[in-house]
C-alpha cells in the first residue's frame, strides 16, 4: 500500500468510514500479529492482543499523528497492550504466589497434583450453572446469597445448586481411582 492509499483511507476512517478501516486492517494485521507472535512466543495471545490494538486505533485514530506509516502506529500500540498484559500477569503470579505461600504457613495443606486434577475433572462433569455455584460458594467462599447476585439467579436456586452439586463432586471424587 502506497502512502497515498494508506493517507487516503486514514482520513476516511477518521471521518467514520469503518470500510476505509478495515482496509487498513487487512493491509497491516499480518505484520502487526507476526510481531505480536515473536514478541510475546503465544500464538493465540498475540492474536487477540493484535485484534485489540486495531480496536485501539479505531477509536484513537485522532491520535495518529502521522510521523510515522500506520503500521508503525499499530504496532506500537499492541506493544504497549502486549507490555502491559506481560506486566498484569507477573502482578497476579507473585500474589498467587504469596496467597499459597500464606496458606501453607497457616497450615492448610496444598492438595496434591492429582486431587486437583481429579477435583478438575469432577468439576468439569458438573451443569454449567451448578459448576458456578459450586465454585462460588465451596471455592471462593461467597455466602449464597453473594452467589445468587454474581449469577443472577434466585437464592433458591444457588442453594440447591450448591448441594446438588457438592453431592456430584463427593461421588465422582469417590469413585476416582
Amino acid at each position: 500500500m502506497t502512502r497515498n492509499e494508506e493517507a487516503r483511507l486514514i482520513a476516511a476512517a477518521r471521518r467514520g468510514d469503518s470500510r476505509a478501516f478495515a482496509g487498513l486492517v487487512a493491509a497491516h494485521q499480518q505484520a502487526v500479529r507476526g510481531f505480536l507472535r515473536r514478541y510475546t512466543g503465544h500464538w493465540a495471545d498475540a492474536d487477540d492482543i493484535a485484534q485489540e490494538a486495531f480496536v485501539t486505533a479505531w477509536r484513537k485514530l485522532d491520535r495518529f499523528e502521522g510521523r510515522a506509516g500506520f503500521r508503525s502506529w499499530v504496532c506500537g500500540v499492541g506493544y504497549r497492550i502486549a507490555r502491559d498484559a506481560r506486566r498484569t500477569h507477573q502482578r497476579d503470579g507473585a500474589r498467587d504466589a504469596a496467597w499459597s505461600t500464606e496458606r501453607e504457613a497457616a497450615g492448610e495443606a496444598a492438595a496434591s497434583i492429582e486431587d486437583r486434577l481429579a477435583l478438575a475433572a469432577a468439576m468439569a462433569t458438573l451443569p454449567e450453572p451448578q459448576r458456578a455455584a459450586v465454585a462460588l460458594c465451596l471455592g471462593e467462599g461467597f455466602s449464597h446469597p453473594e452467589a445468587a447476585d454474581i449469577l443472577g439467579l434466585p437464592l433458591g436456586t444457588v442453594k440447591s445448586h450448591v448441594t446438588r452439586g457438592r453431592e456430584r463432586l463427593l461421588r465422582a471424587l469417590d469413585e476416582t481411582p
